[in-house]
């Protein structure tokens, strides 16, 4: 499987890249903003717009990336407390059911309101750019969810909470007698 594990870290440098340059252009935006708005006599009429869409589309890829580095929110201390092979069974079926939720709400869902924003022709009233354009970023999100949920599902064995617990104390000592 190293055709996955290089697909996966192509994906990660492609998405840190690009939320790295759209967190910029937020700070960049709501700076204007504030600039516009305070010093200027006249505020920039574009930059809340921007800013909110810029927001939506870190929010969800950033939070498929936070999902590939373990840094979302869980609860995994039922996990962390069980044997070795009821926690990989565990974590499968956490994997199954994100991907679950990613394949019915966020593909499924927002390929549906990206359809339908695109035949009703919405547009965002300042910008003049498509809704369909900005709500892509759900079933994309989606995809790269399900993307991680599988790869984690295949590699459950390196990835459970309990074994990543025990590879990261191991690996501490190991660097403390090296």
């Amino acid at each position: 499987m190293k055709w996955l594990d290089l697909s996966i870290e192509v994906i990660n440098t492609l998405l840190r890249g690009l939320l790295a340059v759209m967190m910029t252009l937020l700070v960049l935006v709501v700076t204007w903003q504030v600039l516009t708005r305070f010093i200027l006599p006249q505020p920039s009429s574009f930059t809340e717009e921007m800013a909110r869409f810029l927001l939506i589309w870190v929010s969800l890829l950033g939070g498929a990336y936070a999902y590939r580095l373990h840094s979302h929110l869980g609860f995994d201390l039922l996990v962390r407390n069980l044997p070795p092979k009821k926690a990989i069974t565990l974590y499968r079926f956490c994997c199954l059911l994100v991907a679950i939720f990613a394949i019915l709400v966020l593909i499924v869902g927002g390929s549906n309101l990206v359809s339908l924003t695109w035949s009703l022709g919405q547009n965002s009233p300042v910008l003049n750019v498509p809704m369909a354009a900005i709500y892509s970023v759900l079933p994309l999100s989606g995809v790269l969810f399900l993307i991680y949920s599988l790869f984690f599902f295949i590699y459950a064995d390196h990835h459970a909470p309990s074994l990543r617990r025990e590879v990261s104390v191991d690996h501490r000592e190991g660097n403390a007698n090296d």
